[in-house]
């Protein structure tokens, strides 16, 4: 059974950023309840934002053609993943 060159590597980079992340935790502790809470928040209004600005547009495109709810559907779901997709990149950049 061979090893791909690349497995190690990335092998090696996880260890690196493991070890960088615990020696950050020895240095500065565990954020208090006040800054959990301010993340919470947020990662909820990095969502929640995109999502109504979707809605909101799709709404005045809809009033504007008539078109039912064809714009507000699909503005809201582009801007619900857009908004997770904003709140994960946050969340791996912590």
């Amino acid at each position: 059974m061979t090893q791909e060159p690349g497995n190690n590597d990335r092998l090696h980079e996880a260890v690196r950023i493991r070890r960088e992340r615990r020696a950050l935790w020895q240095r500065e502790g565990e954020r208090s309840v006040g800054q959990n809470l301010a993340m919470i928040g947020v990662l909820g209004w990095t969502i929640v934002t995109p999502t109504l600005l979707g809605i909101f547009a799709g709404r005045w495109l809809d009033a504007r053609f008539s078109s039912g709810i064809f714009w507000t559907l699909g503005l809201f779901m582009i801007g619900l993943a857009f908004g997770c997709a904003l709140a994960w990149r946050h969340m791996h950049h912590e």
